[in-house]
């Protein structure tokens, strides 16, 4: 994507050039027929110049990467993930995973539309909706974070290796077949936080639904709908789980 828009700048530069100094356009040039052409000629092509250089400083730089333990916005979790992108193995799991992401940030967004249309922000049943669906978000990311911590810790090449069979056959079959459980356990743990948070963002989907249809606007009846009490359910599962 660096290189597109490494790409994209060098055109953009070249067109702007062509039609600043091309002389069937403006047809400006150093040396031309007054200094005020010629200063203007020549502060298009230095600025040419200057934007080039920082613009292929600012995409080919080497993105920072933030520690998973103080990965904090929505934009460190996806560029976390980013970083496992180019792994084979992986790649079907890290596109899921950063389409989560994505789909977390609209299905709030149209969930708070929803609430805004038809509670007042002073209202009980208003401030369980907003308490839950913040709860439900902080579990989607701790998913996340869980499966950063597990891809964190194996080699990125050892587990393309791993995947595709290209071990050395010096190795023992036992050792092998450990190898190969381990690299099955890090596929089902991922795959396994992949699930829970598609399954958090069906509920956030039946959750917009059983909003839509909610006649009463009593914080009672909130408490006494399907989708919430899955969710509730949900969170103090997650909490038991982690004390």
């Amino acid at each position: 994507m660096k290189w597109l828009k490494l790409a994209g700048l060098v055109v953009g530069i070249t067109i702007m050039n062509v039609i600043v100094l091309s002389p069937g356009l403006l047809g400006l040039r150093i040396g031309g027929d007054s200094a005020i052409e010629t200063a203007f000629a020549a502060t298009v092509l230095i600025m040419s110049l200057i934007v080039l250089l920082y613009g292929s400083y600012v995409l080919t730089k080497p993105t920072a990467i933030v520690p998973v333990q103080h990965i904090q916005s929505h934009e460190d979790y996806a560029a976390a993930l980013e970083r496992y992108r180019d792994v084979k193995p992986l790649a079907k799991e890290i596109v899921l995973a950063l389409d989560q992401l994505e789909r977390i940030v609209r299905k709030k967004g149209a969930l708070m539309e929803v609430l805004s249309q038809r509670f007042q922000p002073q209202e009980l049943s208003y401030r369980k909706f907003t308490a839950v669906i913040a709860e439900v978000e902080k579990l989607f990311y701790a998913n996340c974070r869980s499966m950063l911590n597990k891809l964190g810790v194996f080699d990125a090449s050892e587990f393309s290796r791993l995947a595709s069979g290209e071990l050395p056959n010096r190795f023992s079959s036992k050792l092998l077949h450990e190898k190969r459980e381990l690299y099955a356990s890090y596929m089902s743990a991922v795959s396994g936080y992949l699930d829970a948070n598609e399954s958090i963002l069906l509920k956030l989907d039946k959750l917009l639904l059983e909003i839509a249809r909610l006649d009463s606007m009593d914080y009672r009846d909130v408490e006494n709908m399907a989708c919430m009490k899955e969710i509730d359910a949900l969170i103090k599962q997650t909490k038991y789980y982690q004390a």
